[in-house]
């Protein structure tokens, strides 16, 4: 192997273990309030409902 093949690779490797980083650092978990867990039941609730009536 050449060195520019081993450079090539040795970036590519680079650019993906970076963006995998990045994913992982910029993941946050979402705090709702009990108002909005409250929505999203309801709509989730609702979601169902329809679904079981078009099945």
């Amino acid at each position: 192997m050449n060195i520019s093949l081993i450079l090539i690779i040795a970036l590519a490797l680079g650019i993906i273990v970076s963006g995998i980083l990045l994913l992982k650092q910029s993941a946050k978990k979402f705090n709702l309030t009990d108002e909005q867990k409250e929505k999203i039941k309801a709509r989730q609730a609702q979601l169902d409902k329809e679904e079981n009536e078009d099945a």
